[in-house]
């Protein structure tokens, strides 16, 4: 069985850091703990590896957050992964910080990467994973937040959770999004 892991950010290095790229930051966690390494293809980086049988292909869109969809369609033709077996990871602001929420499905929330990846998918249902920022920011500076870097409080969590998103990723692959809901989705 093939999966298609995606994880959402922006490429450049102003933005590596940023609240707006912790699906790149669960990404490169993922690859860190397989010893797999990233090459740069055609719309995104990649990578793969093996997990109890199962062949996991994770990507980092190159296309910038607005243009996910491309890569993401793309790379699901190429590999030949069913959407059931496509997980994108995602900031969201809608959640607390360090809150992770895996769903079948779900509107794109004003989401730019989610926004052309259901454009691009023709619909909402493809499994999320949703990495809760928190939206502890003045009215209007919704950009300046999302783009800028977690506070130190939050940078001190931020391995800790990113861990339990990895263990969220893998239960995914392994045992299947509903048991993954109920058994690890957090507060």
């Amino acid at each position: 069985m093939n999966y298609l892991i995606v994880g959402l950010g922006n490429i450049g290095r102003e933005y590596a850091d940023t609240r707006h790229n912790i699906g790149f930051m669960v990404a490169d966690e993922l690859a860190n703990q397989a010893g797999s390494t990233w090459n740069t293809l055609k719309h995104a980086f990649y990578t793969e590896y093996k997990l109890k049988g199962r062949q996991v292909f994770v990507i980092k869109p190159t296309t910038y957050m607005n243009l996910s969809g491309k890569a993401l369609n793309y790379w699901m033709q190429e590999l030949k992964v069913p959407i059931q077996n496509v997980l994108v990871i995602v900031d969201d602001l809608a959640i607390p910080f360090g809150s992770l929420r895996i769903k079948p499905k779900g509107s794109a929330a004003g989401h730019n990467g989610l926004k052309s990846i259901e454009a691009s998918l023709g619909g909402q249902h493809y499994a999320r994973l949703r990495f809760g920022i928190g939206d502890n920011y003045p009215k209007g500076r919704q950009v300046d937040y999302v783009l800028g870097p977690f506070d130190k409080d939050e940078e001190k969590d931020l391995p800790a959770h990113i861990e339990h998103a990895v263990k969220m990723v893998h239960s995914f692959v392994t045992i299947g999004i509903e048991l993954t809901m109920t058994n690890l989705n957090t507060k």
